[in-house]
Parts: structure tokens; C-alpha cells; sequence
């Protein structure tokens, strides 16, 4: 089994569902007692999200890089950023590493072109939203990535950072992100992207207007699949 870094705490809710899903995968893989051969460096999210305010991408790279060459040297086979917005910096995060960095972004395009879909609503902070660096990569694996409105935006950005970060899932919340799905729907939308990895605490990729492709479950299925091997399917004798 190789090691998984993990670059959590933004926020340790979501990085909580990180290390419960990877555990739980692995069980499921392995049986018994057999759990994931894991790292975690969790950092303060506070001091991420200033630099996020400030507009500061290549500070805040810098420090996950940091994070990241500290997981490698204690023996990561594979790192891992837990969360979408931050993926923004991940070039400076492979950078500061040779151990490859499984991207939440390659890996979720891959699952919704698979599928057969090819536009994509995406629910996430405003960051990842309206800066290009994830629409770009999706529309480079042959995604048309579609976003909400400004208010739709402003709504989702919200939830994320004044509710779902701070341990709050809201039943309203969750009706205003369904009528946003809905919506989408309506106007061409052929599935939607849980692109925040707290937005699983909010809504059942399963229950939704259109089908939904959770980010985190992906990036920590991905991690699995580094640490064991994929899982190939036996062929008709």
C-alpha cells in the first residue's frame, strides 16, 4: 500500500470526509482491520482564507508547497490538495514536490466525460467559479463548464464559507442550491459538480435535479485507487 498525503483544514470539515471515505474505501478493498496508510498536515484555514481575500495566490502557493514537500519528506507517495478552490495554486503546489499531485479537477473531468456529459453546472466557491483555472482544465477535457448568475454565485459563496465551514447545513440553504440546480436544468445544464468539497454535506449526489458528480468522493476514490491499484474488472471467461 503507497502512502496518501493529504493538504487538509480547508476546511477540516470536508478534510474529516476526506479521511473518513479513503478509510472506508480501503476497508472496503482490503477487509478486516485494513485501513489507509495515510499523512495529514491540517493547516489553519483562517490563514489561507486571508491570503485568499488579499489576493495573494503566490504566498498561499508558496505555504501549500511548503506543506507539501513536508508530507513527501515524511514518506507521502501522492499528495492530495482537499479542496477545489485551492487547486488555483497547484502548479506551485507539483513544484514543490516529485511525488505527483492527484488533481480534483483531472479526476472529476474524467468521471463526467466518462459518463457521457459534457456541460457541466459547477457549484463552488467564488473563487473557483469565476476565476478561469477550473472552467479552463474542464473545457481542455472536453467540458463546457456553466456557473450561476451573480446573485446564484454570491449565494453558493456564502453557504460555503458562513454555513457549511463552520459545521452548519441548513435545510433552506439547501432548497435555494436545489432551485439553482433546477434552474440550470432548464437551460441546458446536463449534470452538476459538487465543486466544493463541504457542498456533500449539503446535498445527495444521488437526489438532485440533474446527476451530480461529488468532487471530494472522486479525489478520494482517486487516492485509493493510487494507494491499491485500480480496481480492474474481471473479462467473461
Amino acid at each position: 500500500m503507497k502512502t496518501i498525503g493529504l493538504i487538509g483544514g480547508m476546511s477540516f470539515e470536508s478534510t474529516a470526509v476526506y479521511y473518513r471515505m479513503i478509510n472506508e474505501a480501503v476497508r472496503a478493498r482490503l477487509g478486516g482491520l485494513h485501513s489507509a496508510d495515510v499523512l495529514v498536515h491540517s493547516v489553519d484555514f483562517q490563514s489561507i482564507v486571508d491570503l485568499q481575500k488579499a489576493g495573494r495566490w503566490d504566498a498561499a502557493g508558496e505555504r501549500l508547497g511548503a506543506v507539501a514537500a513536508g508530507l513527501e519528506k515524511a514518506g507521502a507517495d501522492c499528495v492530495l490538495i482537499c479542496t477545489n478552490t485551492m487547486h488555483l495554486v497547484a502548479d506551485a503546489v507539483q513544484a514543490a514536490v516529485k511525488a505527483p499531485l492527484l488533481n480534483i479537477i483531472d479526476e472529476t473531468a474524467r468521471e463526467i466525460f466518462a459518463a457521457g456529459k459534457r456541460r457541466p453546472l459547477l457549484l463552488a466557491t467564488r473563487y473557483t467559479m469565476e476565476h478561469g483555472f477550473y472552467a479552463d482544465r474542464m473545457k481542455a477535457a472536453g467540458l463546457d463548464v456553466v456557473v450561476p448568475d451573480d446573485a446564484g454565485r454570491t449565494l453558493i459563496h456564502d453557504v460555503i464559507f458562513n454555513e457549511l465551514c463552520q459545521g452548519k447545513v441548513l435545510e433552506t440553504s439547501r432548497e435555494h442550491v436545489l432551485a439553482l440546480i433546477e434552474a440550470a436544468r432548464e437551460q441546458g445544464a446536463d449534470c452538476v459538480i459538487l465543486g466544493c468539497t463541504e457542498i456533500c454535506l449539503l446535498l445527495d449526489p444521488e437526489n438532485l435535479p440533474l446527476p451530480g458528480f461529488d468532487s471530494t468522493a472522486i479525489h478520494a476514490r482517486a487516492a485509493v485507487d493510487f494507494a491499491l491499484g485500480p480496481i480492474v474488472a474481471s473479462k467473461a471467461a
